[in-house]
């Protein structure tokens, strides 16, 4: 699923403005309905009154926005999309950008990786409860191959790398499976890492993908595009819960 994901996101041809939407709108979803629910569940502690899952929510939002600013390297300008051509879309991008788009794939890829342990976990409890969580993961799967591509390619890295990235991402679950026949994961930590997590994906999906997606092409289909993307990810967390 994760490379039938990637293989939609290379297909989208001048539908690349849609291709975005709907990427943001899975991204919104994973972060409202699976991440931090299950953050919250994890890691429910406060400090100073707030969960600290939600406090490492906001650390990973804010951890973002100030390397984007660190390395100057935000594009939420309407004025730079609009220079966009088909042919030289990444064109203006520089090493730094590069590597921003190869840290969020890279997230991408360890948040595939915790599927896995989610999986083992469940299996552990039982193979009902095991079944469940791995129809949850692999109809998500999906979602994370179509965005590990989008947002390895959005960042101006080329066609290979974005590959051997989403290769990474459809390995990534198994390898986590097979891990936890081994040991497991402390359910505090994994609260905290996906509350960062979380954060992470929001601003992607919010300063930088939406205004990509709506700034060449600002149409009520892109929007359509990014609802479907959250209706999408709010039927699979119902069918798994």
């Amino acid at each position: 699923m994760t490379l039938i994901g990637g293989y939609v996101a290379q297909r989208t041809g001048d539908r690349r403005h849609l291709v975005l939407g709907l990427a943001a709108g899975l991204m919104l979803g994973v972060v409202a309905f699976d991440l931090l629910p299950e953050a919250m569940r994890a890691a429910p502690d406060e400090i100073h009154g707030v969960p600290q899952a939600l406090l490492m929510f906001a650390v990973g939002f804010l951890v973002i926005h100030i390397v984007e600013r660190a390395v100057a390297i935000h594009r939420g300008h309407e004025g730079e999309y609009a220079e966009h051509t088909h042919g030289h879309r990444h064109s203006h991008h520089g090493p730094q950008a590069q590597g921003i788009g190869l840290t969020a794939a890279g997230a991408l890829v360890g948040h595939s990786l915790m599927d896995g342990f989610a999986i083992g976990a469940a299996f552990q409890a039982g193979s009902t409860v095991g079944t469940v969580v791995a129809i949850a993961v692999v109809a998500h799967d999906f979602a994370d191959g179509f965005n590990t591509y989008t947002i390895t390619r959005l960042y101006g890295n080329n066609r290979r790398r974005a590959l051997t990235l989403l290769g990474a991402d459809a390995l990534a679950p198994v390898t986590g499976a097979a891990i936890t026949l081994l040991f497991t994961i402390p359910e505090q930590l994994l609260g905290l890492y996906l509350g960062f997590f979380a954060g992470f994906l929001l601003y992607l999906a919010t300063s930088d993908i939406l205004p990509e997606a709506h700034s060449p092409h600002p149409s009520r289909t892109t929007l359509l595009c990014t609802l479907a993307g959250v209706a999408f990810m709010w039927l699979v967390i119902g069918l798994a819960s």
